[in-house]
């Protein structure tokens, strides 16, 4: 008997009907547009409550109002916040908070009407109960808080804006419209379960302790009561539902801190007169014991350096264990004479050769500088001395995370500022300094590299960038030891190639009695015991040999470790590890997980073609939340118990399958000069392997390990809209670009060129129609090239730096540097002074070069950029416009380096597209490629094409 499938002639002519449908609703999806933008979405934030019972998520569109979604792990949905923004859970976990936002539509008709700021649409609040996912809603909410660890009560501040009820002539404006009262604020504090709310006037600032049993909050003096009777600090009993007026009059009142067990309150406040020149602040304490707050710290207290006083500015925190208080100290400042007529005076800057910082580096960080506090203690508990652990000679100080121990870090860089015109970061001496006397104790010198404080401040640990070289030094002791020595790997950064000592990879964190801290080389995990007596891999050498970078996965807040607060996170070695994992040779990504405690290879969990981000995990539950994306699925939200056994909870941008999108491929090939390279290769969804595509490259570096990248479509500050293209019937190619010092033009020549003629040996590559396009580093790049190929039909620079030799002694205004760094240490990569090698500097500047350019370019240079000089884009336009070459320049009128104006941003979206239309696929020229716009029809036409 026959018992293979028997195809009939029907059953023929459905499949090959199913096939026609398939193909035709491919052919039929439509490229993007320019109208996709602004609904184009991604999520924004996302958190698991501490029980992990719940989940919330914010989509945001690109452009318009967002939306919360409140979900169960199990992805059963709770309900939904329109607008909603700045959410939090209660501590508890019943209960989620967020603000509304205004319809986006209505601020926006409210900024066309140019209304005052108390006119402009509100905010609310939220309050949602997640046992019943009931929604509270409150009007016109300008802030809340919540106690960070426990309670029942949120704080909010309101707004309210009344109009007086009568018209008569002495209540009505010049207009005869009703005067308006000023907005007053009102401090709510709302117990979260019964709703029973207490109500205060004229609080703006207000902050609860910890544990949630007190808030504090500060009152201003009623509109026409000028002594300010109940102005001042009030310390309310959550419990009692009482206030105690603590510290009294009108005044600034301001970093206001608890200690662990809220006993202990201390802030800082300046009680002069309001049209005072000069601000007095004073350091301030209390205790329930005490009726009123005291002042701990002034001008003449004990230890005050002479013509200093508490700062306004400086951070005011407890030690853990309440012993300690740290604040902010500053020399008294200057009074300017307003008795002076201004316009008879000369606005001059003086620049001086001797000065630690240049001119313009005093004027962009004048703010700060004006702000710069140096860190004092007191011990409240004992006496009212001041003790300075920082000053003008060693500024910068770093504690622990409890700051319990004795010995603060301090480091100085005084008297070797100038040299930082030439090379980035300055070497600096390290100090202990003692919390009980201020002792100082001088600990290494000219270390030049990352340095941190162990989490009991027992050892103070430092990469030097100078010998490439980890080091440890006991503070007690005084005795200093090199963790790697005959360490068969480098701890410096194995890529680098720019002309400096490279960075370092970084401390993962120590375990908690100090006895190990954890370091990374270029894959693996290393432990150190900081006497220098032990050392262990961790990982046993498992990413080196698989070439996979691990790193330790702190998750109780979704941040890395190396970021959390104190600099130096503390890891249970008792707990399995999380360990995110990155494969060099696919540049796939994953998770691993490890034994802290025993030198074993890691045990993969997944690992795969995606990217992941926000992980994060429930405190008191195993539960992950985190997203997950490659170039084809957007990061959508997922949760997971084992990052194995996934429920997908968001779905964000479902209208991308109504587009032509597209696919991400490594490629590799090997230059003229033997070196293996690789980049992305992004192609249509389309693909037509028949037909013939033209070919955009975009580069900057190295964007390869961006493989599995979701790339959205939304308008970029100038580089390449990737997708967008993509969709649009472009391949675009991503090569990755290795550098040879002293000749980074060269380079760029070696990886970018001959990666395009790999891809022009493809059958479905137009070799006619090849294009680059870069922003920044990438803008410079592109001018070089296109001086030394006319392979390339058209051209788009962002930002770039033509001439070296003028851009050399200039000034990055953003931050008022010189821009002598870049091209000696980093990444300009010339590594020579101008004076040492012109030649360099010449022959990498496209300027030197300009006649030889075939291919017509547009420059994008705007006037405010404060990282590339826009004269470089002037001096390139120019030029080619005398040699009679096809150049266009776009300066987008007060913006920066990169546009930052979302109107700007679509711009020059629609541009880049119709530019390329044209000298890659043959389409008419818009106007303002054809003609340009004349500064007469500015603001009037735009020069579009149809």
């Amino acid at each position: 008997m026959n018992t293979q499938p028997h195809l009939t002639m029907q059953k023929i002519a459905t499949f090959f009907f199913l096939l026609f449908v398939a193909g035709t609703t491919l052919a039929q999806k439509k490229p993007l547009d320019h109208s996709v933008y602004d609904g184009w979405q991604s999520i924004s934030t996302s958190a698991i409550s501490k029980n992990g019972q719940f989940i919330y998520y914010i989509i945001s569109p690109q452009e318009g109002d967002a939306e919360l979604v409140v979900t169960t792990p199990q992805n059963q949905p709770l309900g939904r916040i329109h607008r909603a923004a700045n959410p939090s859970f209660s501590p508890d976990g019943k209960f989620l908070i967020a603000q509304i936002k205004p319809f986006f539509k209505d601020t926006r008709e409210a900024k066309i009407k140019k209304k005052k700021p108390d006119e402009m649409p509100k905010d609310s609040l939220a309050i949602m109960a997640l046992g019943t996912a009931d929604v509270y809603k409150i009007p016109a909410v300008k802030s809340y808080k919540t106690p960070e660890e426990s309670g029942n009560y949120i704080a909010y501040i309101s707004e309210q804006n009344p109009v007086r009820p009568d018209t008569t002539a002495a209540d009505t404006s010049k207009a005869g419209k009703p005067e308006r009262k000023k907005a007053q604020s009102v401090l709510h504090i709302r117990h979260l379960t019964d709703g029973e709310e207490t109500t205060i006037e004229r609080v703006e600032t207000y902050y609860f302790s910890k544990d949630g049993h007190v808030l504090v909050y500060v009152r201003t003096a009623a509109e026409k009561d000028s002594i300010g009777t109940d102005a001042g600090l009030y310390y309310y009993d959550l419990a009692t539902k009482t206030s105690r007026h603590i510290s009294r009059g009108k005044g600034v009142y301001k970093n206001i801190a608890f200690d662990e067990s809220a006993s202990q309150l201390a802030f800082v406040a300046d009680k002069s007169p309001e049209k005072s020149l000069q601000k007095t602040f004073n350091l301030y304490y209390y205790t329930s014991d005490q009726d009123t707050a005291v002042i701990i710290a002034h001008r003449q207290t004990a230890g005050m350096p002479q013509h200093w006083s508490v700062s306004g500015e400086g951070n005011v925190r407890f030690s853990k264990n309440g012993a300690k208080l740290f604040f902010g100290v500053a020399p008294i400042p200057a009074v300017k004479d307003t008795t002076l007529v201004e316009f008879e005076h000369a606005k001059v800057d003086i620049w001086h050769w001797k000065d630690d910082y240049l001119q313009s580096q005093q004027l962009a960080n004048l703010r700060r500088e004006q702000n710069r506090s140096y860190l004092a203690v007191t011990y409240p508990k004992q006496g009212r001395k001041i003790i300075p652990l920082a000053d003008e000679q060693l500024p910068d100080t770093r504690l622990t995370e409890d700051a319990d121990n004795e010995f603060a870090l301090a480091t100085t860089d005084v008297g070797r500022r100038i040299e930082t015109q030439w090379q980035t970061g300055s070497f600096q001496d390290i100090y202990a300094v003692s919390t009980v006397d201020g002792s100082r104790k001088k600990i290494a010198e000219n270390v030049r590299g990352s340095i941190s404080l162990s989490p009991q401040g027992t050892y103070a640990v430092w990469f030097n960038r100078t010998d490439g070289n980890w080091y440890s030094h006991d503070i007690q002791r005084g005795h200093t030891v090199q963790l790697n020595t005959d360490v068969p790997v480098s701890f410096a950064d194995e890529d680098n190639d720019v002309p400096d000592e490279p960075n370092g990879y970084g401390i993962a964190g120590w375990d908690e009695d100090d006895k190990e801290v954890f370091i990374y080389d270029k894959y693996d995990i290393w432990a150190f015991r900081p006497d220098g007596t032990k050392r262990r891999l961790v990982t046993n050498g498992a990413g080196r040999s698989n070439q996979i970078t691990f790193r330790y996965q702190d998750l109780t807040d979704g941040r890395p470790s190396m970021f959390r607060r104190g600099g130096a996170a503390v890891i249970d070695v008792k707990k399995p590890w999380i360990l995110s994992a990155f494969s060099h040779v696919t540049k796939e990504n994953g998770w691993y997980t490890t034994d802290g405690r025993n030198n074993r290879d890691p045990k993969a969990i997944v690992i795969g073609p995606y990217r992941y981000g926000q992980i994060k995990s429930a405190e008191d539950t195993d539960l992950y939340v985190y997203t997950k994306e490659n170039y084809v699925s957007p990061p959508d939200l997922y949760t997971s118990t084992d990052l194995i056994r996934e429920t997908k909870l968001s779905s964000i941008n479902p209208q991308q399958q109504q587009y032509n999108w597209g696919t991400a491929e490594l490629v590799k090939w090997t230059t003229p000069k033997g070196y293996a390279a690789e980049g992305i290769l992004y192609k249509p969804e389309d693909f037509d392997p028949s037909k013939k595509y033209p070919v955009i490259a975009y580069f900057y570096e190295r964007l390869s390990n961006g493989l599995y990248s979701y790339i959205p479509p939304s308008p970029t500050p100038s580089r390449l809209n990737i997708s967008f293209f993509v969709s649009n019937g472009y391949l675009v190619f991503a090569p990755d670009i290795r550098y040879e010092i002293g000749y980074p033009g060269q380079s760029a020549e070696e990886y970018v060129n001959s990666g395009m003629e790999a891809l022009k040996a493809q059958p479905w590559v137009d070799g006619e129609h090849l294009a680059v396009q870069g922003q920044s580093w990438g803008g410079y790049q592109v001018a070089h090239l296109i001086t030394r190929t006319d392979m390339y039909a058209a051209a788009w620079a962002g930002a770039p730096v033509v001439n070296m030799t003028s851009a050399y002694g200039g000034i990055r205004w953003d931050s008022g540097m010189n821009r002598q760094f870049q091209y000696e240490r980093t990444q300009s990569r010339i590594g020579a002074t101008l004076w040492e090698n012109p030649q360099l500097y010449i022959e990498n500047s496209p300027l030197f070069h300009l006649p030889n350019v075939m291919t017509p370019v547009v420059i994008m240079s705007n006037d405010e950029d404060g990282a590339v000089p826009w004269y470089q884009g002037i001096e390139m336009f120019t030029a080619l416009r005398r040699l009679q070459k096809p150049v266009w320049m776009l300066n987008y009128n007060g913006e920066a380096h990169n546009l930052v104006q979302r109107q700007n941003r679509k711009d020059i979206q629609r541009r880049q597209l119709e530019f390329f239309d044209h000298f890659l696929k043959g389409k008419p020229a818009a106007p303002w490629i054809e003609k340009g716009v004349p500064a007469v029809l500015k603001g009037i036409d735009w020069g579009f094409g149809k």
